[in-house]
């Protein structure tokens, strides 16, 4: 039997076989300095040279978190902060890939960024980070009101605020759009001509040709529609194929067609009001609930009040019911222009609209008009775009 060598330890002489081990030629000598302060722990002993393991929670693997053009500190605790705000920056810059808005997610976006900051300024003392999360809350709250005109929708997404005949923000600005045509290019002067020629207008506003028969003339509040009509094609404005008369007398199975030549498309195929078939039709029949409102009919309302309840019902907030933006009135230039002609005149229109019971509230000075349209009337309001 084999025997162990006289040199081996007892373990090695009893598995009978000799230890061999790693031998380095710079391992310290007995007693030797290891190069560690004395009192740390693991002093003299192997990989106490070695650097001490990472703790939980250090410097990850990849490219550094980033979100506004600012680096997210590795070391910022809590880490549940940190990663928070690398989070949020990857989402905004996925948000900026998207096909489409999504305003109610941006606002919840901007909403968490916001109150990520005001941590983050909290825990380092940074004003500027503060300012930004002040400028992400404005961000958050304007992206809601975006999405609520645009919807119609109440904050939480579910009831209409307001179920209005004209739905969304494109339809409220072709309503403006056809105002605005027939307050800049109507060829005679006056209300009643205005308010006439914005139902041409919207009549032929597609290709330039429509139809008209009496009983559209005999709805609106015209003196002498027919001498009216006369004035139009004499100018040249409107063209018709027989006498103003025939037109008063066309029934809707056999409607006159008129021509605006003015309305009809370019050599190019452009055209002055770039509507849609489906677009005229809601403008025409919004315009139409407008000036036949039930209270405007029995009040006989002239024609230039009709036009101002029209003007106004595209110049609320958003909730419908104040006049302007945030409520602060509307200017009294461009509404004098459309349906009175001089400012001056506005204020008896004012009264007509007020004892109709569409308009409460009313103050008038030299340049606003300040008010507010009554319940009935919100759903044929059109507001205002945000700035």
């Amino acid at each position: 039997m084999a025997t162990a060598p006289a040199s081996a330890g007892p373990a090695e002489a009893r598995t009978g076989r000799t230890a061999v081990g790693p031998r380095f030629s710079h391992a310290p000598a007995a007693g030797a300095q290891s190069g560690v302060p004395a009192g740390v722990p693991g002093a003299g002993t192997p990989g106490a040279g070695l650097p001490a393991p990472r703790p939980a929670g250090g410097r990850p693997h990849g490219k550094p978190g980033k979100i506004a053009q600012r680096i997210v500190p590795y070391h910022l605790r809590p880490t549940s902060l940190r990663d928070e705000l690398i989070d949020l920056g990857n989402q905004f810059r996925a948000y900026q890939k998207r096909a489409e808005p999504d305003l109610t997610l941006l606002a919840d976006l901007h909403t968490r960024k916001a109150r990520a900051f005001h941590e983050w300024a909290d825990i380092v003392g940074d004003v500027q980070l503060r300012a930004d999360a002040q400028r992400a809350e404005q961000a958050a709250a304007t992206a809601r009101r975006q999405h609520q005109q645009r919807t119609g929708h109440t904050g939480d997404g579910v009831e209409p605020a307001v179920p209005r005949v004209l739905t969304g923000p494109q339809l409220w600005e072709h309503a403006r759009t056809v105002l605005a045509h027939a307050r800049d290019h109507a060829p005679l002067p006056g209300p009643e001509a205005r308010l006439l020629t914005l139902l041409l207008v919207l009549r032929a506003a597609r290709t330039g040709t429509g139809n008209l028969t009496g009983q559209d003339l005999t709805a609106l509040p015209l003196g002498d529609p027919e001498q009216l009509i006369g004035r139009l094609t004499e100018s040249g404005w409107l063209r018709i194929p027989g006498a103003p008369a025939d037109v008063l007398a066309s029934r809707p199975e056999n409607p006159t067609p008129i021509t605006v030549p003015s309305l009809e498309p370019g050599p190019d195929g452009s055209r002055p009001l770039p509507f849609g078939k489906n677009t005229r039709a809601k403008v025409s029949g919004w315009t139409q609930r407008v000036v036949t409102e039930r209270k405007l009919r029995k009040s006989k309302a002239s024609a230039g009040a009709r036009l101002l309840a029209l003007a106004l019902a595209t110049r609320t907030a958003l909730d419908g019911q104040a006049l302007g933006l945030d409520g602060q009135g509307v200017d009294v230039v461009p509404l004098a222009a459309l349906c009175a002609g001089d400012p001056g005149a506005l204020p008896p229109l004012v009264d007509e609209l007020t004892a109709a019971g569409w308009l409460t509230d009313a103050e008038i000075t030299e340049d606003r008009l300040t008010g507010r349209l009554p319940e009935r009337v919100w759903p044929l309001s059109c507001p205002l775009p945000l700035p």
